[in-house]
């Protein structure tokens, strides 16, 4: 028998909205299907606010990671978030812990194969998101080399810093040891200590 966990969610900006609407029809599944429930969580928050803000939402991710449920049921997909890395990264978590969703308005099932494909979905969402982030980054840091600008840290070995090296080198000190005196990287060290 598995282990229902019902998670239910108004957003604090629809007054006279409550969650027990959603949980009773969750209910009625959870006895339709035989699953047990082992608890019921509810936030009154906006869908758009983190884990850290939705005190439900975050005690349901913690018996997900756990193995506390086998099942977690929501009345619609948006009532678990509102944004698609949110609900990417809700969808992952739920795989990786071997834990299916019931998602009421949407009919999705993952406990049967057709609703397997759900996770899939969502993965390939992740990565194509992942790849869109990965672009852009790689777009700006070409254009900022187009516009000669330096990227990186700044360097904080100037020609004091290379006279340094030299000497303590020269003094017979290690290359880990004349790092760690400058405050520079051993490569760093090795670097200067080529070019001179």
């Amino acid at each position: 028998m598995k282990r229902a966990v019902l998670y239910a969610r108004v957003s604090t900006s629809n007054h006279g909205q409550t969650t027990e609407n959603q949980l009773v029809a969750l209910r009625e599944v959870c006895q339709h299907q035989g699953w047990t429930i082992v608890a019921e969580l509810s936030d009154e928050v906006s869908g758009s606010k983190g884990r850290e803000d939705r005190a439900g939402f975050d005690t349901l991710l913690k018996g997900i990671t756990r193995g506390t449920y086998d099942v977690v049921l929501s009345w619609s997909i948006d009532r678990l978030g509102r944004s698609m890395t949110h609900l990417v990264e809700f969808m992952n978590i739920l795989n990786s812990s071997n834990v299916d969703l019931y998602v009421h308005q949407q009919a999705v099932n993952t406990a049967t194969p057709a609703g397997r494909m759900v996770f899939g979905i969502f993965a390939a969402l992740g990565e194509f998101e992942r790849e869109i982030i990965r672009s852009r980054i790689h777009a700006g840091l070409h254009r900022a080399r187009l516009e000669g600008k330096r990227l990186g840290r700044p360097s904080n070995v100037n020609d004091a810093v290379r006279a340094s090296v030299k000497v303590l080198r020269e003094q017979g000190w290690s290359l880990h040891r004349i790092a760690r005196e400058l405050r520079i990287g051993v490569q760093t060290t090795s670097k200067i200590l080529a070019a001179a």
